[in-house]
């Protein structure tokens, strides 16, 4: 891994676990077993450019992930279940999510633009497979696309506080749960395969 890599990724890993203030230059430096003159080379703004590309590599991440089972072609329904219940490291919680509660990222314009625009890409997508299903008559028409997203990645995020303040990732599973009982209880009979009487 290349000296600007191993710094990004030194960067990601300490504003996840510390936050952007504890984050400093030496510590990041440290970490990625880099000097204080490589570090101002590759990133002559400092710590703030160092910390906006991580912020951006980790945004670019979460949608890939996201994609990754949010387009894989099946059901509506399947889709969401399968962003639901994809494997997180529960306990860390949400990479980008931490960033909002922030407070030097989410007053600095140019850190918050790409947590923003990574969240809104996040329920656009998910307004866009509810739409479908519900034009597909997978879902009853009263459902609101965006509203149902809003209500999927809160209770992920929210899931998230939750275990991470009980020490246990029961709370989110809890969350997941229950918000795919509500989602399945407004799929149509449609949305089912018929099956053949005995």
């Amino acid at each position: 891994m290349s000296t600007p890599e191993r710094l990004i990724e030194s960067t990601r890993e300490l504003l996840w676990e510390r936050g952007y203030v504890g984050t400093s230059p030496k510590a990041v430096q440290q970490h990625a077993g880099a000097g204080q003159g490589s570090m101002y080379h590759h990133f002559p703004g400092g710590k703030p450019d160092l910390a906006l590309a991580a912020i951006r590599r980790t945004a670019e991440e979460m949608r890939a992930t996201a994609e990754a089972v949010l387009g894989d072609g099946a059901s509506a329904y399947a889709r969401i279940e399968a962003y639901l219940l994809r494997e997180r490291d529960v306990l860390k919680g949400c990479p980008v999510g931490r960033l909002t509660m922030d407070p030097d990222v989410i007053t600095n314009d140019e850190l918050r633009a790409p947590v923003t625009e990574t969240l809104d890409w996040l329920r656009e997508r998910l307004a866009a497979i509810v739409e479908e299903g519900r034009a597909g008559g997978e879902f009853t028409a009263t459902l609101d696309p965006p509203e149902i997203a809003s209500a999927i990645v809160a209770t992920v995020q929210g899931g998230y506080v939750l275990a991470r303040s009980s020490g246990s990732p029961t709370a989110f599973d809890a969350a997941v749960r229950g918000l795919l009982a509500l989602l399945a209880a407004s799929r149509t009979t449609a949305a089912f395969p018929a099956t053949s009487p005995n």
